[in-house]
Formats: structure tokens, sequence, C-alpha cells
């Protein structure tokens, strides 16, 4: 079951066809969130699916765009969205794309995950952290693209945690809530799951522990209702754990290419667990 409300791409597109501008600038003009606004509607809202969807919304969706997903490694996922925007999700700088992204995300929690010197080509640097200190705080619209970031803490040695050191960074487009858990090292509370909203499809680290324990990750992804399910940062054997704590519940698809090509309308009715080539 779907719910009725339209995806800020929909609507901007809707938008600009009445007041003849361009969808990218519609959106630019609107940048709210509709994850966060299907996300107040929970419980009720469902698992993604057009099945059953009214009339007027099926009308709206009935071109949907495919957003193309490939696992690149470690906790780098390509993201490529139908107006042409390459995301590059934890950015080291030396594993990535043939080509160069026009956004990269980084997190600091160790060198895997960031770069001190991106390449001047990279149109848009989004740092999970602020160099600054406080908070990062990211809102940009990107072509056909809307992202934004929650921050969370990470642990500090000795120290033990600093606050806002890591970032979930999510991704609207085509229709879609994308998130990026990034190096997430502890629970998630009712308000970041509240900024967050809701996420069609969520990458998340299954380490076992360098991040969060199997059974901790997979209470947090089952609180997030994502149709699809995508992991990364594996070590050893704590894939298997996580999939199993999911339970019976989540389906298992273990696809033989390193990318699919998804939309809205092609998320699984079934929440399910995608373990793509060479994670």
């Amino acid at each position: 079951m779907m719910t009725n409300v339209l995806s800020m791409s929909v609507v901007a597109s809707l938008l600009a066809s009445a007041f003849l501008i361009s969808p990218a600038i519609a959106q630019e003009q609107m940048a709210v969130s509709q994850c966060q606004a299907v996300a107040t509607r929970l419980p009720a809202a469902q698992f993604t699916s057009l099945d059953g969807a009214d009339s007027f919304l099926t009308l709206a969706q009935s071109s949907a765009e495919e957003v193309r997903i490939t696992f690149v490694a470690h906790s780098t996922y390509l993201i490529e969205t139908p107006g042409g925007v390459s995301i590059a999700t934890d950015f080291n700088g030396y594993t990535g794309a043939a080509a160069t992204p026009t956004v990269v995300t980084m997190n600091k929690a160790h060198s895997g995950h960031y770069t001190a010197s991106p390449d001047p080509a990279i149109e848009h640097v989004l740092r999970g952290w602020n160099p600054e200190g406080g908070a990062a705080d990211h809102d940009i619209v990107v072509g056909d693209t809307y992202i934004r970031n929650v921050t969370t803490d990470i642990r500090a040695g000795y120290e033990g945690m600093e606050a806002d050191g890591n970032s979930i960074f999510i991704f609207e487009v085509a229709g879609l809530c994308i998130g990026h858990l990034g190096h997430l090292h502890h629970a998630l509370t009712d308000e970041h799951y509240g900024e967050i909203g809701r996420l069609d499809i969520v990458m998340v680290p299954t380490d076992g522990g360098l991040t969060m324990g199997a059974e901790e990750m997979s209470q947090v992804v089952r609180r997030l209702r994502s149709s699809l399910v995508l992991p990364m940062h594996r070590m050893g054997p704590s894939l298997s754990a996580f999939i199993e704590l999911m339970g019976e519940d989540w389906a298992r698809d273990y696809v033989a290419e390193t990318g699919i090509t998804v939309s809205l309308r092609s998320l699984p009715e079934r929440p399910t667990v995608m373990i793509l080539q060479g994670m």
C-alpha cells in the first residue's frame, strides 16, 4: 500500500508544468523533505508499493524514473540519478567511479571513509562532521536530488564519544528516499528517527562491532522500515549474523552484479536485504 504523500520530485514536476519552470528550480524552491512527511504518517504507512494507489498518484508516477546504485568498496556506493547527478558515499579518494562524481559524502571514523584532499573537480564535498566544531548541517539541492544529513556521535578512544562526528546522509530523488548510515556507533533516538524520516532504501554497516553489533544494527534497520537494505562495511561472518537477525519477514537476495537499477515502482513488496556482488 502506498501513502498518498507525493514525493518531492513528483510535486516539483507538477509545479514545473503548472508554472513553466524547470523541475530542478521548482524542487529547489520547495526544498522540503518528503521522506519526513511520509514518516509522520507511520505506522499507518506500509512498505512502499504502487499496488492499490489512487488514480492520481498512479498518473503522477506513471513516468517514474530510475536510479542506479552500485557497490564500489567498503562503505562507498555510487548513486546515479535520472538527472545525471552522481554521488559517491563515504568517499576516500582512492576507490570510486572512473568518472569524477558530482557529489561526495564523507565520514571521519577512519581513513577508509574520507580524504583530506578531494579532487577539486568534485562540485560538492559534503563532510559528515564540521571541521570548525559543532554539527555538520547539509541541506542542498543538486540537480534532481535533495541531500541532507542527520548527525550522530562516534567513539573517540579514551575520550569517550565525540558529539556529531558522523552523519547519516539522506538522498531524495525520483520519488525515493535513500539513506546511508555512515559509521553509526550507537542506537538512534526518537529524535533521530524523526529527523531521518522514511527511508525506502538504506545502506547499513554490517561489520558486527566496529560500528555496532549485529543485533543493535538490525533493530535500527527494522525501525527504519525500509523496503530495500543494502549492506556495506562487511567484516568476516558479520553479514550472515546480521541477515539472520533480520528474521523471516525479510527476504534475502544475492545479486550477481555490482549494481542495481531501482525506481519507486520496482521496490520489492516484501522488505529485502540485497547483497550486491563484491560486498
